[in-house]
C-alpha cells in the first residue's frame, strides 16, 4: 500500500446515527481512529471533511467540493487531492462508518488491481460489490465529475464494470472477517462492540 494514498470521508451528518458517528467510541477510541488504524501503511492520508472539524495527527484535511453531497462528492475531493499532490495513482477510499476495516482488507485490494483496472472493491456475503471501502484510480476522477455534474449521487456508479476487479467475500472473510460491517445506527455501534 506504499503506493496508494488513503482517504476518510467524515463528512456526512450522521442523521441516521444522532450524533457525530465519526466522534462515536468504539473500545475506548473514537470511529474515525479505528479507520485511520487500517491505513496507517498508506504514506500520504487525506481526510475529507468540513474544515476545523477534526484533527487527525499525519492526516491532511481536504474539504468537501460539494458539502452534503454525500460521499460521491467526497470521493471527488479525495482523488483531485491525491492527483494534484502526486499525479496519477491509487486511492483507498474509506468511510468513517467502517470501523473494522484493517490493514490486511487493503492489502487484498491492492493486491487484485490490474493493469487496467481502474477500481478494486470487496464483495459482501450478497455478492453486492462495496464502493465504500474500495480502491479508486484518480483516472476516473473525469467520470466522478461528470457523475456529480449531472446529478448522480449514488457512490456504486463511480466505478464502471469494465474497469473494476472485484474480490470474492470468502478472501474478505478470511482476512478481515468483520471489515464490512459499518455503522449506521446507535445499535449497529453497540453489536459490534459485542463482537
Amino acid at each position: 500500500m506504499r503506493d496508494v494514498t488513503a482517504a476518510i470521508t467524515a463528512g456526512g451528518r450522521s442523521s441516521r446515527f444522532g450524533s457525530d458517528k465519526a466522534a462515536a467510541r468504539l473500545e475506548g477510541r473514537p470511529l474515525l481512529e479505528h479507520v485511520a488504524a487500517s491505513l496507517e501503511t498508506c504514506p500520504r492520508r487525506l481526510l475529507v471533511a468540513p474544515p476545523g472539524r477534526y484533527a487527525l495527527p499525519g492526516w491532511v484535511n481536504v474539504p468537501d467540493t460539494r458539502p452534503g453531497e454525500g460521499p460521491l462528492a467526497a470521493l471527488e475531493a479525495a482523488l483531485e487531492a491525491a492527483q494534484a499532490e502526486r499525479g496519477p495513482g491509487w486511492v483507498a477510499f474509506a468511510g468513517v462508518d467502517m470501523p473494522r476495516l484493517t490493514p490486511a482488507y487493503w492489502t487484498v485490494l491492492g493486491q487484485a488491481r490490474t493493469p487496467t483496472s481502474r477500481a478494486v472493491l470487496a464483495l459482501d456475503a450478497g455478492g453486492r460489490p462495496q464502493p465504500l471501502a474500495a480502491l479508486y484510480h484518480t483516472d476516473l476522477l473525469e467520470q466522478v465529475v461528470r457523475l456529480l455534474d449531472a446529478g448522480e449521487r449514488r457512490l456504486r456508479d463511480a466505478a464502471p464494470p469494465a474497469l473494476t476487479v472485484t474480490v470474492p467475500h470468502p478472501l474478505i472473510q478470511a482476512v478481515s472477517p468483520h471489515a464490512l460491517r459499518n455503522v449506521n445506527t446507535p445499535a449497529d455501534l453497540a453489536a459490534l462492540g459485542e463482537q
